[in-house]
């Protein structure tokens, strides 16, 4: 009797300290995240200059954990240096990154690679699946939906960055695209860009209502993003699953791009 009762207490023992374990790793009931949106303008702020360590700089912090940047040249021309611009990025902040090439053309004179043009995803989380997937494009530029499943802490999270047209039609179509890639995968849901619509617009509220996400900024005040000084549109969102809680929504006052980044906590549910 006294060995089964000692052997009863160092499983007890055992178990406690295995969860006391997880918690402190951050394994526990809830896990919470720092997301951002950032039309980075290729990384040149409102004083013409290009300058990616300013740009890193805004989401180091912020705090931001998961960013979806937009506007992201990759060996595009001299206006950003031929650089690769979201390695770069990933690289200054010791981030993983994808990214997702939505223009692709024939290098520059005197150059080797392609010209691309696009979105990226950074991440201080292990990036463990991604595909860049071309929405129905009208217009002069084609858009693009950069799917990623990210591991935070145990949980997969479905995270999507993009980046819509300038009609209203287009828009609606390429929203319609989203809400039918998003739905086929299981596991919360973010969904963050430049969305080139306001909260009232048809598109976005296909988004929330066919398309089941949250609006984390609903009903904030100074939510506005565009243009830096003196924003009268919101374009610049972060939307959500109905099960992820949010906190601590910001719209970040900055000159390094000429979109004001948008940033709130994330709270998901083991």
């Amino acid at each position: 009797m006294k060995k089964n009762m000692l052997g009863l207490f160092l499983s007890m023992i055992m178990i406690f300290s295995i969860t006391g374990q997880a918690s402190a790793q951050g394994y526990g009931k809830e896990v919470d995240v720092k997301v951002m949106s950032f039309n980075i303008y290729h990384g040149v702020g409102l004083d013409n200059v290009l300058n990616l360590q300013r740009t890193a700089q805004v989401i180091r912090d912020a705090g931001a954990e998961i960013v979806g940047i937009q506007e992201v040249d990759r060996f595009w021309d001299s206006r950003s240096d031929f650089q690769d611009q979201a390695k770069e990025l990933a690289e200054i902040l010791g981030y993983h990154y994808v990214y997702g090439a939505n223009l692709d053309r024939s290098p520059a004179e005197g150059q080797v690679e392609n010209r691309q043009y696009g979105t990226a995803v950074l991440s201080k989380y292990p990036i463990i699946d991604s595909e860049n997937i071309h929405l129905d494009s009208f217009g002069n530029e084609q858009r693009g939906l950069l799917r990623t499943k990210i591991n935070v802490r145990g949980i997969h999270v479905n995270f999507y960055n993009t980046h819509l047209g300038l009609s209203v039609e287009e828009r609606v179509s390429q929203v319609r695209e989203i809400i039918g890639i998003s739905s086929a995968f299981e596991g919360p849901n973010v969904l963050v860009g430049d969305l080139n619509a306001e909260p009232h617009s048809e598109e976005f509220q296909l988004l929330l209502n066919e398309g089941n996400l949250v609006d984390v900024f609903e009903g904030q005040d100074k939510a506005n993003t565009f243009p830096v000084e003196n924003p009268i549109k919101r374009i610049d969102y972060i939307l959500t699953s109905p099960t992820v809680e949010a906190s601590n929504q910001e719209v970040i006052y900055t000159e390094a791009s000429d979109h004001l980044p948008v940033v709130s906590k994330l709270i998901f549910k083991r």
